[in-house]
């Protein structure tokens, strides 16, 4: 593969309805998409969502990343040396995670497009097949705009939930107790780094009276201390998101002794190469994962979220996103990935090589 073509633009798309956590606000889409051209005619396209709360990201150091490293990634050629790229920039990637997800995923798209390879046959993975099921996301909203969300899953005939906190019992208390008069649900909930101090989490949590099974960041990120006393206490799994980043971080992972539930999102994780060998050292050390998502995301980061599902199915609890046209005013293509019925995506429509989907330019 020749690149003769790279760049990379901020990409903004309304939403639909705003989207609130304990963390952020948002209305339109806070994404990176970066597009390759070769010499043969095939493009690829990437996408990668910067968050500044997550990875100390902004579009504008997304950019700034991509320009400082554009005249050495127009060099790449194949799926060895873009192997090699990454692991001689993986202090840089580090930094720069959601920025190498958008960079990286463009080149795997026109690398399939030039080899005549889907995605997983160019990274050696099982060719996608059969559906995945979704976790159905119920944001911080009024207990009103709660219930109409909440129905609207429920006709969909969604039974696998993740409610995010607010922070105020009352209003958290009654948006759970309207989960339960569901049967046969699950769920787990999301503080979003909301608390400092384990033990008022931890009587929060309590406060709440519901047997969710597990609870995602309830302290500040990267306080496994805190964590590990909250994993200790209370009946239930912990799950770190903004805690967990990069592989180095599994030494500190495996001596705090817990079994901690991990939750990758490839673009904050740095891409799927980087995700897939995350993925390969959790499940060599006992630790289970969801396949997250960033609120927002495109059908061009959730096709590159089915692969890595696809791979790794036995040690999967949970997958998010997929939401298109549900949350977004339009996506990046004609056709969106996203779930239907009882949370599923079905793969059937997902042909061709590279991400096999059509892009809308």
């Amino acid at each position: 593969m020749i690149i003769t073509h790279l760049e990379t633009k901020s990409l903004e798309i309304p939403f639909r309805v705003a989207f609130k956590h304990a963390s952020a606000e948002r209305t339109v889409t806070e994404a990176l998409i970066t597009i390759v051209k070769t010499d043969s005619g095939h493009i690829g396209y990437g996408e990668g969502c910067p968050r500044h709360y997550v990875t100390d990201e902004t579009i504008a150091s997304a950019i700034s990343f991509f320009n400082n490293i554009k005249s050495e990634v127009v060099k790449i050629h194949d799926i060895t040396s873009l192997k090699d790229f990454v692991i001689a920039h993986h202090l840089d990637i580090n930094k720069n995670p959601a920025a190498w997800c958008s960079i990286e995923t463009a080149l795997l798209d026109a690398l399939g497009k030039e080899c005549g390879k889907t995605l997983e046959h160019l990274l050696g993975l099982s060719e996608l097949k059969g559906s995945f099921k979704y976790s159905a996301v119920l944001g911080v909203t009024n207990f009103k705009a709660f219930q109409l969300q909440l129905n609207q899953y429920t006709k969909l005939e969604m039974n696998d939930f993740k409610v995010k906190l607010s922070g105020d019992l009352a209003a958290d208390k009654m948006n759970m107790d309207a989960l339960f008069k569901l049967p046969d649900i699950r769920v787990r909930i999301d503080a979003n780094n909301h608390w400092r101090n384990p033990a008022d989490a931890i009587t929060y949590l309590q406060s709440l009276q519901y047997p969710f099974w597990a609870i995602e960041e309830p302290l500040q990120a990267g306080d496994l201390a805190s964590l590990a006393i909250m994993a200790k206490v209370l009946p239930t799994q912990i799950i770190l998101d903004e805690s967990f980043l990069r592989i180095e971080q599994f030494e500190s992972l495996l001596a705090s002794g817990i079994p901690w539930i991990l939750n990758i999102r490839l673009s904050k994780m740095g891409g799927i190469l980087r995700s897939l060998k995350i993925i390969e050292t959790a499940t060599k050390h006992g630790f289970r994962f969801i396949i997250g998502a960033q609120v927002g995301e495109t059908s061009i980061l959730t096709r590159l979220a089915l692969s890595l599902a696809n791979a790794h199915r036995t040690n999967l609890l949970a997958q998010e996103g997929a939401f298109g046209t549900y949350l977004l005013e339009h996506d990046i293509t004609g056709n969106p990935i996203q779930f239907k019925k009882n949370g599923l995506v079905s793969t059937e429509s997902i042909t061709g090589n590279g991400l096999g989907i059509d892009i809308d330019e």
